[in-house]
């Protein structure tokens, strides 16, 4: 840090025990509490000359801090910004999908450079591509009595009550598809404060066996799965990115072999791509090749016929499913499609197969934000909303659902005379394209998947939820 040596300054003293230096950017003393005897505090030390002239260094692993330099070997064997061990369910680019490298995009420009002709050749691939797509889903608003508390609580503002009314439709979901029982693992991907994981568990009050991994690439504050103190169910949380994760080497899923329901709220972009590969590559397809011992066999092996029937009884009774299967049932609101990526994406073949490849994709991912884009603003509301979400950046971690306002250079200037309802529109088929082909994927994956919208609108925009259930589970109300 590069500071003169500080001097008493003409507005006054350090109050007493206080770090003598003068922070000229702040107009006062700096108010760190010294040792005894020492004028300075550590990190102006290097400005004193009764600190023997040691000099204080930017930590290389961190910048927002100093570090003595003779010392430095010393700190950057216990520096918290230090690389840590990889864990075992740590693979690198696991779930990442293959990189095609014949497809690798040259210089793309935005689409409010693109040319009218362009344009125009991009929507008529669009729309050639949706033939024969229903784009108008089912509406499937569901609750839970696990939330009624919640919801009617006097003192919930806007945003909470929008992520409860959210969070209470995936939970009556998740229990319409009998996925919401004993004995299995919740895997929550993009899991922020757990808050969705939280409710489940209370909706599965004293059911048994019931174990919950959160995983999160980034340090949460104010996490909710701490507080949990139940006996039955377990909380363990992975900080890591989806696209490195094994499940199958995750402790808990390797020694209990827990049939796992992967659940999300608000999955942005290329992460539900990285959770589906995740969940029915990496880990369903890792337990048929290891040739797993189904439980009903194993069951039989030890009981008798009454006791199997018994037994089947039972667990019916209790919401297990019939069937053990790696994968119970998967529930995601999806979200934010402008953030997908084609090197990640499950639906290439199903692009390929109508004639597109990564240059449509990517076009289309930027202009799927046309549906959630609203009204044009003036520059002094814009202003306003960007303002404002930069305000809101703490709440959840979920600062990409934004009500219905995105701002970006691809909703301005554009070619051509197309009006808002015509940019939604097209929005909204870039959306169910690509939504299309990750429902096409899980159905070669042996999966019953849907699409339905799970929440008004006026709640938010981004309001369509990806069910799946295995094939020899699937229902008439869950089939694609």
């Amino acid at each position: 840090m590069a500071a003169s040596a500080p001097t008493p300054h003409a507005t006054g003293f350090p109050a007493e025990g206080r770090c003598g230096y003068y922070v000229e950017k702040k107009k006062r003393f700096c108010r760190m509490v010294v040792a005894a005897g020492k004028r300075f505090c550590g990190e102006h030390a290097a400005a004193a000359e009764d600190e023997n002239a040691r000099k204080r260094i930017l930590c290389p692993l961190d910048p927002k801090h100093t570090v003595y330099e003779d010392q430095l070997t010393k700190h950057l064997k216990k520096c918290n910004s230090r690389e840590k061990p990889k864990p075992d369910f740590f693979i690198q680019d696991i779930n990442a999908g293959l990189k095609d490298e014949t497809e690798i995009l040259e210089q793309l420009v935005p689409i409010s450079s693109l040319s009218e002709e362009q344009l125009e050749n991009l929507i008529k691939k669009l729309r050639k591509a949706s033939e024969g797509l229903n784009s108008t889903l089912k509406d499937h608003i569901m609750s839970h009595p696990a939330l009624h508390d919640a919801l009617n609580d006097p003192k919930n503002g806007d945003s909470a009550a929008k992520h409860l009314k959210q969070q209470a439709s995936i939970l009556g979901t998740i229990e319409k598809l009998k996925l919401l029982g004993p004995r299995r693992c919740f895997v929550e991907f993009g899991a922020g404060k757990g808050k969705l994981s939280h409710w489940v568990d209370i909706a599965l009050k004293d059911a048994e066996k019931v174990h919950f991994i959160l995983v999160e690439k980034v340090t949460t504050r104010f996490k909710v799965d701490g507080k949990h103190r139940k006996k039955n169910s377990v909380f363990e949380r992975l900080q890591i990115d989806i696209q490195h994760l094994c499940l199958n080497k995750v402790p808990v899923l390797r020694e209990r072999k827990l049939p796992v329901v992967g659940i999300g709220k608000h999955l942005c972009g290329v992460a539900t791509d990285l959770a589906l590969r995740c969940l029915v590559e990496t880990y369903a397809a890792s337990c048929e090749e290891r040739n797993e011992e189904p439980l009903a066999k194993r069951i039989k092996n030890d009981k008798t016929e009454n006791e199997i029937n018994t037994l089947a009884k039972e667990g019916n009774e209790k919401n297990v499913p019939e069937k053990w299967t790696p994968v119970a049932g998967i529930v995601i609101a999806l979200c934010c499609h402008h953030r997908c990526d084609w090197r990640h994406y499950v639906g290439k073949e199903y692009f390929r197969a109508l004639g597109l490849g990564a240059v449509e994709f990517h076009y289309f991912q930027r202009m799927s934000s046309w549906a959630t884009c609203g009204m044009r603003k003036t520059s002094l509301e814009a202003s306003n909303i960007i303002t404002k979400r930069k305000d809101n950046q703490h709440d959840d971690n979920e600062k990409h659902d934004d009500g219905g306002y995105r701002i970006t250079d691809d909703i301005t200037d554009l070619p051509g005379l197309l009006t808002v309802e015509e940019k939604k529109k097209i929005g909204h088929l870039c959306k169910l394209l690509i939504d299309q082909g990750r429902i096409q994927y899980l159905q070669q994956k042996g999966f019953s998947p849907a699409l339905q919208y799970y929440i008004d609108p006026l709640v938010s925009l981004e309001n369509v939820l990806l069910t799946a259930l295995p094939n020899h589970s699937s229902s008439p109300e869950t089939s694609a």
